[in-house]
């Protein structure tokens, strides 16, 4: 199924809001040990890390309320119950926003809803030309919807590709070109799935992104295992991102998204290298060439 759906055509399927969160709950789970948490551990166990009633016990609640809430049912849980469990199994701040997504939507804001096929306004496209450094901007499903001639030096250029191609995702996880930028691949497919994974839980409904990740799940057996893992990354900035060129070789980028105000989700993506150090001069070294056109 593929990832970009042309005005007027019609995909009505979404992901199961239920069943990611009973996925989400018996995955984390499996990640704590009995041991971890100050409980016995003693006889064979079928699955990792702490079983249903274990769970239970330690967010103060009976196996069968939480039985409910890992069979989908969060919608019945107060806010409460949801603090509780989110503490029993140790979640970070963006899991635990995941999980509330999942179990009770009708708590988020309507600008979580399906946003429509986007556009990039003129005068953003104005703002990435004018930057200094890579940047580029990305919808919810991560298609790239503008860039910038640096950021085509140092990732690919993306203009010499299909519209529908210009997804982050799919290039991460289907194009070896594009891997090949990256100095370690193996970790940006996984940042790249829990990136997606999070946007999921914003959007449930947004059928758009599930024909992505069915596209994504039917072509990757990487992927696949990726988003088996449930795995919920905000994709915050400060990160360091290591890159591969043909020519300049290895060097490493800051990453820094932003979110760009007005209409549906996106977010502006830059990358800086640190002043002084060997990675600016290579941005430079890129810079100063002279490239063809991308538009």
């Amino acid at each position: 199924m593929p990832s970009h759906v042309a005005p007027g055509e019609q995909v009505t399927s979404g992901l199961d809001r239920r069943t990611e969160l009973r996925e989400f709950l018996r995955s984390r789970r499996a990640r704590i040990r009995p041991e971890d948490v100050g409980l016995p551990s003693y006889g064979r166990r079928r699955v990792p890390g702490l079983r249903r009633e274990e769970l239970a016990q330690l967010a103060g609640v009976s196996y069968a309320y939480y039985a409910r809430l890992e069979q989908g049912y969060g919608d019945t849980m107060s806010a409460e119950v949801l603090e509780a469990v989110a503490r029993a199994l140790r979640l970070p701040q963006e899991e635990r926003d995941h999980l509330i997504r999942l179990a009770q939507p009708e708590r988020q804001s309507p600008t979580q809803a399906a946003p429509p096929p986007q556009r990039l306004r003129p005068s953003v496209q104005h703002l990435l030309d004018a930057l200094g450094v890579p940047a580029y901007v990305v919808s919810r499903r991560l298609d790239v919807l503008g860039w910038n001639r640096l950021a085509a030096a140092v990732f690919g250029d993306w203009g010499r590709l299909q519209p529908e191609e210009r997804n982050a995702a799919r290039l991460i996880f289907l194009s070896s070109e594009a891997r090949e930028r990256f100095a370690d691949p193996d970790r940006t497919a996984l940042e790249v799935a829990g990136v997606l994974r999070m946007n999921a839980g914003k959007s449930p409904g947004d059928p758009h992104l599930s024909s992505l990740i069915q596209e994504l799940s039917q072509k990757s057996e990487e992927f696949r295992r990726l988003w088996a893992r449930h795995e919920v990354i905000c994709g915050s900035g400060g990160d360091l991102v290591r890159m591969r060129h043909p020519a300049v070789g290895e060097f490493d980028l800051v990453h820094e998204p932003m979110a760009l105000p007005g209409g549906a989700p996106m977010r502006l993506v830059t990358y800086h290298a640190e002043p002084g150090s060997r990675s600016e001069e290579a941005l430079r070294t890129l810079a100063s060439w002279e490239m063809e056109p991308l538009r």
